[in-house]
């Protein structure tokens, strides 16, 4: 039988797999029938984070892991939309993130807890990187749905634009703001 720390651990893991079926709800309001899932969103936000603090001279890693794990607590308490959280009283993350990992190994709890701590407390550049990843993937996903025709996203746009931080985040904003999602095939194909 299994360490109860191992199936502790196992059973985090499995419970992250929730994030790949739950989906982004604030998308909803903006009449997106299928939004992207919270892991679809979390994975290119840990991605725009590293880029994000390389241009900003940063530690790309540690702006990655802050982006990956800022939205893990979702399993729990699910993605409530910014005008739904004007009626609950949610728990903070830091303390959905410690009962998630409650029964895991030692050294997952203490890093899991550090790292969401960091990420909801902290003020390092990574973690100002990590915020803005999460407002520019949610820009650049705005633009995306606007393509396809729905009109109701420009809320969530001027509301990510003015919350960036960074310069860079406020240029790559900028640049795609002025692009199509497929523009960035014409630097490869004739």
């Amino acid at each position: 039988m299994a360490d109860e720390t191992a199936k502790g651990t196992a059973g985090f893991l499995m419970e992250m797999g929730m994030l790949k079926r739950a989906k982004r709800s604030g998308w909803w309001i903006a009449g997106i029938k299928d939004p992207e899932t919270i892991a679809e969103h979390s994975f290119r936000a840990a991605l725009i984070a590293s880029v994000l603090a390389m241009m900003e001279g940063a530690d790309p890693a540690k702006a990655a892991l802050l982006g990956l794990w800022h939205d893990t607590q979702e399993t729990r308490v699910s993605d409530i939309p910014h005008i739904g959280r004007r009626y609950l009283d949610a728990a903070s993350n830091e303390k959905v993130t410690a009962d998630q990992v409650s029964a895991a190994h030692p050294a997952v709890r203490s890093g899991a807890q550090k790292i969401v701590e960091e990420y909801e407390q902290g003020d390092s550049l990574e973690v100002i990187c990590a915020h803005d990843a999460d407002k520019l993937e949610c820009l650049i996903q705005a633009v995306e749905y606007r393509e396809q025709g729905c009109a109701n996203v420009q809320g969530w746009i001027d509301s990510s634009v003015s919350k960036l931080k960074t310069a860079s985040a406020q240029e790559l904003a900028e640049a795609a703001l002025t692009m199509t999602s497929v523009e960035w095939q014409k630097v490869y194909l004739p």
